[in-house]
């Protein structure tokens, strides 16, 4: 599919052009909680930032990531909190809303690179923010606290390389603080200034 925007250059002319576009987080309904473990968080959200770069793009803005029990939002905000992107997924369907368009699909994954051209693996990405990997990981290596630091996560076209850099405490549990993702020439970059888990009020 022919891509139709190049995201940094969204990122300059959504900060001039579009300054009253900017909407609300989408867990007014929610409030947030402590946990023991990250797997008892049915809901979190994430504040922080991504740096991607690839062959053909590349791109630095702040991220936000709303997950829930049926599925994620995405979004990617310029530093004035102006909207440059919405990828949402739930019950079987996905929908991204960016440059004042509207797209569909089954796929969000598939959806988000046909449109944009940005590569990210948005299924695995919620497991690992929260510093969990899946049952078909391969971990690689452990830090010197006993927590997985590397491991490779099987992909149909090309496996992803997953490193946890770093961690932190927040809402009474240890998640990544900065995490690197990489295949071929795909380079994701991804840090957490906040991760709250929540529960609805």
């Amino acid at each position: 599919m022919q891509r139709f925007f190049k995201i940094h250059y969204l990122v300059i002319t959504a900060s001039i052009l579009f300054l009253n576009a900017c909407t609300s987080l989408p867990t007014q309904e929610y409030q947030p909680i402590e946990v023991a473990h990250t797997q008892e968080a049915d809901n979190w959200e994430l504040q922080g930032k991504i740096a991607f770069k690839s062959s053909t793009d590349k791109f630095s803005t702040n991220l936000y990531w709303f997950h829930h029990i049926k599925g994620n939002e995405l979004r990617l905000t310029t530093p004035l909190g102006t909207n440059v992107l919405t990828l949402k997924n739930g019950q079987g369907v996905a929908t991204l809303e960016v440059d004042g368009k509207t797209y569909h699909d089954n796929n969000p994954q598939a959806l988000l690179e046909g449109v944009s051209g940005i590569t990210i693996p948005f299924a695995d990405i919620p497991l690992w923010l929260t510093g969990q990997i899946g049952s078909n990981d391969k971990i690689i290596s452990y830090n010197a606290t006993g927590q997985v630091q590397q491991f490779i996560s099987p992909d149909n076209e090309a496996d992803w390389q997953v490193s946890f850099m770093s961690w932190q405490q927040q809402s009474g549990v240890l998640v990544p603080k900065q995490v690197k993702i990489v295949r071929k020439d795909v380079q994701i970059k991804i840090q957490t200034n906040l991760w709250q888990a929540l529960t609805p009020k």
